[in-house]
């Protein structure tokens, strides 16, 4: 979710390209391996400590399932990897589970090289009322569990608390509306010699933000139910739900108390920890880290609303894992059985406390070592309770189209434009028009 759209990837969801029989050096592998073991390869893109807690849940799950021996290879950002799968998509070169981020929905059910976990749910009645179904709903498309939840998370707002007792405000009510977010952020804002030393709010320059902003208000960002009643065949991002929140970015840009951070996660985060800025918009899978980093102390709350709008909730955001289609039954049982396993309880509350994603179980939340962290970390509980109150309606499914990595860099250059002065109006309508031509060319092959 947090990473750089590539122009390739942008090129490949453009034209979904035919699949190459060309593979990737290191990952042509039998469907069994010299033990005997069936071999499930499982393309990932998490790194750092993501990647190391990955790696301790499939080696638990190789020991406890001796017949069968998932092999997890990294391979880059998302893009990369989505790049990489496209080459070897149908050939046996091609991973048993991909990962891939949400954005990338429309074009894996496209692409016709997955098999729906669907199949497998209904082939063993498996109950999917034991996921949570804010999660599941994202990737459930005409009544069907294409993927299988995995990574998740969600936007919050992070404020510093200290920062609000020295302004006079109640570290215990932030901000809930747009009125009184835009009044917090005056009393945040600091100046010293003409030279502003603390901004009262800041948003990061990603699309993301900006469909999470719509959606909490019931905005749907594209025709056909967010393309979930059909192809999607026009923008709307840019009705009354997108003006309210490009109006509020320039009115507070305007006034001095909004800074402009860039596009880049480590920039903002910083500029946070430096107290730079008081409040600002974050995934709720780093809030943990924020916390721990901080010199002062973090709260955590929703995602305002404006002023006289009813709260509607917020979009999955991160990635789910997705069954190749063109490979053996006994691959893909083996790869069902491994997604079951990451489903459960015990799995998925040592990947929430481990990495801060949602836990995809919410039976999860009862385990002890969830219970002892929520007590040390009670601010996760507030980015779950933000999910668990979101209504199942399309504009919190979230919208589905190939070319949503293009939209949102659209998006990005009209919000950029408005610390330039442009016109809210104007500048949503621009990226409104030119998400319309890249959906036109992609409806057209």
């Amino acid at each position: 979710m947090k990473k750089r759209v590539s122009a390739l990837f942008l090129f490949i969801l453009m034209t979904l390209t035919a699949c190459s029989s060309q593979s990737d050096e290191a990952t042509a592998t039998p469907s069994e391996n010299k033990d005997g073991k069936t071999e499930v390869i499982f393309w990932h893109a998490m790194s750092g400590d993501l990647e190391t807690v990955l790696k301790e849940i499939v080696d638990e799950f190789n020991q406890s399932h001796p017949s069968i021996e998932v092999k997890p290879i990294f391979q880059g950002t998302y893009e990369e990897a989505l790049t990489k799968f496209n080459t070897v998509a149908g050939t046996k070169d091609a991973p048993t589970i991909m990962q891939t981020f949400e954005v990338g929905t429309k074009y894996m059910i496209d692409s016709g090289k997955i098999q729906p976990v669907q199949k497998f749910i209904d082939e063993e009645n498996y109950d999917t009322s034991q996921w949570e179904k804010n999660i599941v709903n994202y990737y459930t498309v005409n009544g069907k569990i294409y993927s299988m939840p995995f990574n998740s998370s969600t936007p919050v707002l992070i404020y510093n608390k200290d920062a609000f007792k020295e302004a006079g405000l109640d570290p215990e009510k932030p901000p809930m509306t747009y009125s009184e977010l835009k009044e917090a952020a005056k009393k945040l804002t600091k100046k010293q010699g003409g030279q502003t030393t603390q901004y009262g709010f800041s948003i990061l320059n990603y699309g993301w933000f900006f469909e999470e902003m719509l959606a909490v208000q019931g905005g749907l960002y594209v025709n056909n139910e967010n393309g979930r009643n059909g192809n999607a065949t026009k923008a709307v991002f840019n009705g009354e739900e997108g003006l309210r929140v490009f109006d509020l970015i320039r009115d507070m840009y305007k006034e001095g108390t909004f800074y402009n951070v860039g596009q880049n996660w480590d920039d903002m985060r910083a500029a946070f920890q430096s107290k730079k800025v008081a409040m600002y918009l974050d995934s709720s899978a780093g809030v943990k880290t924020i916390i721990d980093n901080a010199p002062f102390e973090v709260g955590v709350s929703y995602l305002p609303v404006p002023d006289g709008v009813e709260r509607q909730g917020v979009i999955i955001g991160g990635a789910s894992l997705w069954m190749a289609k063109d490979i053996s039954e006994k691959q893909q049982k083996a790869a069902w059985e491994f997604m079951k396993y990451l489903s459960t309880p015990e799995v998925q509350a040592k990947w929430h406390v481990k990495t801060g994603y949602f836990a995809i179980n919410p039976a999860a939340y009862d385990e002890e070592i969830v219970k002892t962290e929520w007590e040390k970390y009670p601010q996760l509980k507030v980015t779950v309770d933000q999910l668990k109150q979101t209504k199942p309606i399309p504009a919190t499914q979230g919208a589905l189209i190939t070319v949503f990595p293009e939209s949102r860099q659209k998006v990005v250059k009209a919000m950029e434009s408005l610390y330039q002065g442009a016109d809210p109006e104007e500048a949503l309508d621009r990226a409104t028009e030119e998400t319309n031509r890249a959906l036109e060319m992609a409806n057209k092959k």
